[in-house]
C-alpha cells in the first residue's frame, strides 16, 4: 500500500457526471473544486483517464480475520478495494463486539459494524438456531457502549443459520430494534421462515440484504414479477441492498428486478477472504461492474456505493465532494477490456468495459493498493 505527502492537487480528475475538476487538498481538508487546471498550486498529481467520486461504502462485508469462513482483514477489503468506509454486517455479537472496534481503530478503513443479535455472532454459523443466544441484555450494554460504532441489528434468517427456531429469531430481532432504536439488517435465504413471513416484520430503514438471490425462496415469482410483499416493504421505505456473497446474486433475478422498476439502493459485495480470493465476488469493482453490464449508468451504480449508501448511515457527508470537508475520495477507472463476470448460480456475461479502483484519499493520505 503507498502513500503520497501531506498537500495535493489532483488535476483533471472525471466527475461521474462527465465534468474535468481539480480537488485541491491541505492537511486532509477540500480548499478547492475547480475546473481543469485552474487549481492554484505549481505541483500536482496528474490524475487525467481517472474518475472521482466520494469514497465507495460497503454496507455489507465481514472484516473480522479470525472468522472462518466468514472474515477479513480490514483493509484488503476496504482501502485497498477503493472502499473508505465499511459496514461489518454482523459478523460479531455482544460477546466480541469490543474487540472490532479496538481492531477498527487501527485500520485505514472507516469501520461501523451492524451487532449481530445472537451473542456469538458468527463464530458458528447457525447462531441463531439457540434462542438463549439472543441475550436481550448483552445486546442494550453493547449498543449503549458503541453508540457511534454500531448502526444497526443484523439477523440472518434463512433455515440453516435459524434451523428449528424458524421465524422467532426474527420476532426477537424486532423488539430489540424498537428498545434500541436501530434499524434491521435482515439477510434472505432458504425457506424456512418463508419471505412472506419475513417481509411482514419489516419497517422502514430497515434493510434487505441479498434481494437479489436465486433461491427459491426469493422475492420474485416464477414469471419474473415482484411479490406483492417486495413492493408493499419498498413503498413504506424498507431498503434493499445487494449483498452479493458466494451464493446471493443472481443475474437473472436482477435483470427482473430492473425490469419491474425496482430501485437499485446499495450495492454491497458481502465479501470476505473466501469470495475475495476465490470468487465470485473478487472485489467492489467487480460487483459494480456487473451492474453497468445489466445496464445501469455509471452514475447510477457509483452513486449505490456513496450517496445511498451515506443517507442510510445518517451521514450524508460520506457522500459527498465539499469544499470544507474531510476529503473522502476514490478514484478509479473505466478500463476498455473483455472481462467474465461469473453470478452466484454460475451464469457468465462479458463486459466490453469494466470499472477498476486506482486508489483513495483518506485520512489525510493519497493510498493505492
Amino acid at each position: 500500500m503507498g502513500r503520497v505527502g501531506t498537500e495535493h492537487v489532483l488535476r483533471n480528475l472525471q466527475l461521474v457526471d462527465g465534468r474535468i475538476m481539480d480537488i485541491a487538498i491541505q492537511d486532509g481538508i477540500i480548499t478547492a473544486i475547480t475546473p481543469a487546471s485552474q487549481a492554484e498550486g505549481e505541483s500536482g498529481l496528474d490524475c487525467s483517464g481517472l474518475y472521482v467520486s466520494s469514497g465507495w461504502i460497503d454496507l455489507h462485508v465481514h472484516a473480522v480475520p479470525e472468522l472462518d469462513p466468514y472474515g477479513d482483514d480490514i483493509d484488503e477489503i476496504g482501502v485497498k478495494q477503493g472502499v473508505t468506509t465499511l459496514v461489518d454486517a454482523g459478523s460479531c455479537g455482544a460477546d466480541r463486539i469490543g474487540a472490532l472496534y479496538t481492531a477498527s481503530l487501527k485500520a485505514d478503513t472507516e469501520v461501523f459494524a451492524l451487532l449481530n443479535i445472537s451473542r456469538i455472532g458468527l463464530e458458528r454459523t447457525d447462531e441463531l438456531s439457540q434462542l438463549e443466544w439472543i441475550d436481550q441484555d448483552k445486546v442494550l450494554e453493547a449498543v449503549a457502549t458503541y453508540p457511534e460504532f454500531i448502526v444497526g441489528l443484523k439477523a440472518r434468517i434463512s433455515q440453516s443459520v435459524v434451523k428449528d427456531s424458524g421465524i422467532q429469531p426474527l420476532k426477537l430481532a424486532r423488539t430489540l430494534s424498537e428498545e434500541t432504536k436501530l434499524p434491521l439488517m435482515v439477510h434472505i435465504g432458504s425457506a424456512p421462515p418463508a419471505i412472506s413471513e419475513v417481509l411482514e416484520l419489516l419497517q422502514p430503514g430497515d434493510v434487505i440484504t441479498h434481494y437479489l438471490n436465486g433461491k427459491s425462496n426469493n422475492l420474485f415469482q416464477a414469471d419474473g414479477t415482484p411479490l406483492q410483499g417486495l413492493l408493499d416493504a419498498v413503498a413504506q421505505g424498507v431498503h434493499l441492498d445487494v449483498g452479493h456473497g458466494t451464493a446471493s446474486f443472481s443475474f437473472q433475478i436482477a435483470e427482473q428486478a430492473k425490469a419491474a422498476g425496482i430501485a437499485l439502493n446499495t450495492i454491497s459485495t458481502d465479501i470476505y477472504r473466501g469470495n475475495r480470493l476465490n470468487g465470485p465476488v473478487y472485489s467492489m469493482s467487480n460487483v459494480l461492474t456487473k451492474f453497468l453490464i445489466l445496464g445501469y449508468s455509471l452514475e447510477e451504480v457509483i452513486q449505490a456505493v456513496t450517496v445511498s449508501a451515506a443517507e442510510w448511515l445518517g451521514k450524508p457527508e460520506l457522500g459527498q465532494i465539499k469544499v470544507g470537508q474531510q476529503a473522502n475520495l476514490t478514484l478509479f477507472a473505466l478500463e476498455a477490456g473483455e472481462k467474465l463476470l461469473k453470478d452466484s448460480e454460475g451464469d457468465v456475461r462479458v463486459a466490453q468495459y469494466y470499472i477498476e479502483a486506482k486508489g483513495v484519499f483518506t485520512n489525510g493520505s493519497f493510498i493505492t493498493g
